[in-house]
């Protein structure tokens, strides 16, 4: 299983964002939207060895998660406006500390990335990071952000996190996403 996880540092902790101002109202929910459909379109098919964690740190808060997971989800389509009304039903449910369903193949429960840190091993994507062309056994698992660094918080958290790198130059989450795809596919071909 391959997953990534993205943190929001913007993104809406409330079903109220407006599905027409995804960057406004949903605090760049527009990032996290492309994240998901990078992480799970192919050409006529989805990638079912895939989950995708968004972390939601934005207002009104408490931080939440929402999770994609490619072997059930349904309803998904290749557009933002798709992932985003997925993740608009999610966080209208009620949630508690444990994932709920709330389309399938679509979770959310409250809490964020200290969590999930605490549960799935993760190596961070940093562009000052080993490249992933150079390294012989690529983790499954990464930690990117959005169009915002790392808060000090956050990189206290991950300081001793391996951390690796698609290339010299900074690149949008859901092109990171994408590359580092395109190098693990070669691989297993």
């Amino acid at each position: 299983m391959k997953r990534f996880v993205v943190v929001g540092h913007l993104a809406a902790t409330s079903g109220t964002f407006s599905l027409n101002d995804l960057p406004g109202s949903g605090g760049r929910m527009d990032v996290l939207c492309r994240s998901v459909n990078s992480a799970f379109f192919l050409s006529h098919d989805l990638r079912r060895d895939v989950e995708c964690y968004l972390v939601l740190c934005g207002e009104p808060g408490p931080e939440k998660t929402v999770l994609f997971r490619g072997s059930v989800v349904r309803y998904l389509s290749p557009d933002e406006r798709s992932s985003a009304a997925l993740i608009k039903k999610a966080l209208s449910i009620p949630c508690g500390d444990e994932f709920r369903e709330s389309t399938p193949g679509v979770y959310v429960r409250r809490g964020g990335l200290a969590r999930l840190l605490s549960e799935i091993p993760l190596a961070v994507l940093d562009e000052a990071g080993e490249d992933i062309r150079g390294t012989p056994d690529l983790p499954e698992n990464y930690l990117l952000s959005d169009h915002h660094n790392f808060t000090a918080e956050e990189e206290g958290l991950i300081a001793d996190y391996p951390r690796y790198s698609v290339g010299p130059r900074s690149l949008h989450a859901d092109h990171t996403i994408t590359v580092l795809l395109n190098e693990m596919d070669r691989r297993e071909s």
